[in-house]
């Protein structure tokens, strides 16, 4: 049979062969990957402490996916377009082993980038066998640098201190490009945040201001706690002039800006008041292996039942094609028009930041 002669039934498979798109036209090119539900703090904006209490059920070992089943699923998803990886939780310095899993997911053929999110406290002792494994780069969460209330944000645990100490792991390892990333709450920490951003101008760190949002349902969140970007912006400008940074993709969350006077860059990470769902390309496979297409999702596609009942590659492939094909996600861009206390979302713990 010759091209022109191709069937209804080869240009399925054509179509199948090709990378999915979702039905906003949004390709799949980067995967969040939460190892563990679990954390050593209990940030109220997060997992506050009376919701997330001692005797709060998290998951088992046994219902959390293996390291094989994640580098399994990871490379089906790059025959789908995903080149990117980060490993989230929960904090996922608490998965024992987590170097070993990094190793495997940076020798998978077509994964370009492998990123870690942590809150830093064990960076220290975790930097140089991650550097080892492959993993790329680090994005550290740090609020502030207050240790009154640093000890506030997370709920009593941990220091800033100690988070300081693994950003300097971290730059000792050389896993970098290193960012901060600092939620910001109005009449909370939005006060201290020119003495962080003052703390890492010039020494090749990014910090990056995100407007607190309303994931999850438990951080009580209110509009009049979000600190609009361009706000902070004008503050930060007024201290310390500031020009866009030209040629960022246009999937990039953050946006950027460069110090005039040659000590870095900032970041904002906008999602309440500027909206970039439009461009968005991230899917999130929970510990659990449930796979979300939005960090507000209600519902996902469970891979771990078929993974586990003996589905083959195809089988899978075509289970993640056809969720992703199906995804019309974009609760930010929606956010004013539709009831926030609608469905119940996942929480952030569960399917990573």
């Amino acid at each position: 049979m010759t091209t022109m002669e191709a069937g209804p039934h080869d240009a399925v498979s054509l179509l199948d062969r090709l990378p999915p798109r979702d039905r906003l036209g949004r390709g799949l090119k980067d995967l969040r990957i939460s190892v563990i539900d679990r954390c050593n703090f209990r940030c109220p904006y997060c997992m506050p402490k009376e919701r997330f209490h001692e005797h709060y059920r998290f998951l088992k070992s046994h219902e959390r996916l293996s390291f094989d089943e994640i580098t399994r699923l990871v490379r089906l998803f790059t025959q789908l377009g995903v080149r990117k990886l980060r490993i989230t939780g929960g904090e996922p310095l608490l998965r024992p082993q987590l170097a070993e899993l990094i190793g495997d997911l940076t020798t998978l053929p077509g994964i370009e980038d492998v990123a870690l999110t942590t809150n830093g406290v064990l960076l220290a002792q975790h930097a140089a066998e991650l550097r080892a494994a492959g993993l790329d780069r680090v994005t550290v969460s740090l609020d502030t640098l207050d240790h009154d209330l640093f000890a506030r944000m997370s709920g009593g645990y941990g220091n800033p201190d100690e988070v300081l100490a693994g950003i300097h792991a971290a730059q000792t390892a050389r896993l970098e490009p290193i960012k901060i990333n600092a939620v910001v709450q109005r009449g909370l920490n939005d006060h201290t945040l020119l003495d962080l951003l003052e703390r890492f101008r010039g020494t090749g760190i990014t910090v990056r201001f995100i407007e607190y949002m309303d994931v999850g349902n438990r951080n009580g969140w209110r509009r009049d706690e979000v600190v609009p970007s361009a706000e902070l912006h004008a503050r930060i400008a007024a201290r310390w002039p500031l020009e866009p940074v030209a040629g960022a993709s246009r999937s990039d969350v953050a946006q950027r800006y460069r110090f005039l006077d040659g000590a870095g860059e900032v970041g904002f990470i906008s999602s309440v008041t500027q909206p970039f769902c439009g461009d968005c390309v991230r899917a999130r496979l929970a510990s659990d292996g449930v796979l979300y297409g939005c960090l507000f999702a209600t519902s996902g596609l469970d891979l771990r039942a078929p993974l586990r009942s003996g589905a083959d590659d195809a089988a899978l492939l075509e289970l993640v094609r056809g969720f992703w094909r199906g995804r019309a996600d974009r609760y930010s861009e929606l956010r004013g028009e539709q009831v926030i206390h609608g469905p119940k979302r996942i929480e952030m713990n569960h399917i990573g930041g």
